[in-house]
């Protein structure tokens, strides 16, 4: 078991290691990374987290949405349980985030969805080796649920301060991967735009919890950041049949105009 723990944090110090290091000046309010097996994915979910390292001992709690893969699910699911278990420990679930969770509307107490669910477990060794493992976390699976619920349970939590919202999500699915570039840079742009009712459940796995969390980021006005796009065929997976993945960041407006931020940041395709 200790074998395992130090390979795991291992891998993931090395995929921090090899990310472009954070130009942030002020806390991210939240981060969009995928959620598949490492070897394909951790060096885009390894781009979001750099982001977070700076702030160690700055995150009060973090809150992780993350789609229903196994149990058909209508709204939101937290568990009950007090901690998740993983190779480098213990997880502590934030008791104040989920007493505020329970008491909305759409959000159920259930450790079903969360069983077997890997969307929201492969963020948990990024969180523990960029914010250490005391750092409470708020687990929420999101089903078949309206934007505006998300956004509502995103505002009710981000009251309080230092709190940071991931949502864990891959982007196409099974596309050759010329097809799946296109789709995945649209997607992007969708994404940028905070423009949630322009995506499509195709578009990404995580399609209900982050349509959610752009409505939240159109409300509130914060600005997205697209750092990286990248495809499983990037890292040795069949090229007529790739996942793509995206990591974004969000960000509390800073004067300049949301329109000019977007722009700036619109990524060329190729």
């Amino acid at each position: 078991m200790r074998g395992a723990a130090d390979t795991l944090a291992a891998l993931v110090d090395a995929l921090l290691a090899d990310a472009p290091p954070s130009r942030q000046r002020a806390r991210p309010v939240g981060l969009i990374a995928p959620h598949a097996g490492f070897r394909f994915s951790g060096a885009v979910a390894a781009a979001a987290y750099a982001h977070m390292s700076p702030w160690r001992g700055d995150v009060g709690r973090v809150v992780v949405l993350g789609p229903a893969h196994f149990v058909p699910l209508h709204g939101m699911a937290i568990p009950s349980v007090e901690a998740f278990a993983t190779p480098l420990g213990l997880v502590p679930i934030d008791a104040g985030s989920h007493a505020i969770a329970a008491g909305l509307p759409g959000v159920v107490v259930d450790d079903q969805p969360h069983a077997s669910e890997h969307a929201i477990e492969t963020q948990l060794p990024f969180l523990i080796r960029t914010l250490g493992p005391a750092v409470p976390v708020l687990p929420v699976v999101v089903g078949d649920t309206p934007p505006s619920a998300v956004a509502a349970l995103l505002s009710a939590l981000r009251a309080a301060a230092g709190t940071i919202v991931i949502v864990s999500t891959d982007l196409s699915h099974y596309l050759p991967r010329a097809q799946a570039r296109e789709r995945d840079f649209h997607t992007g742009a969708v994404v940028l735009a905070r423009d949630g009712d322009a995506l499509q459940p195709g578009d990404a796995c995580g399609f209900h919890p982050l349509r959610g969390l752009l409505r939240h980021a159109a409300d509130q006005d914060l600005v997205v950041e697209q750092l990286k796009l990248a495809t499983s065929a990037d890292t040795g997976g069949d090229p007529r049949r790739v996942v793509g993945y995206g990591a974004f960041l969000l960000n509390e407006a800073t004067g300049a105009s949301p329109a000019a931020e977007l722009h700036r940041e619109t990524p060329r395709p190729g």
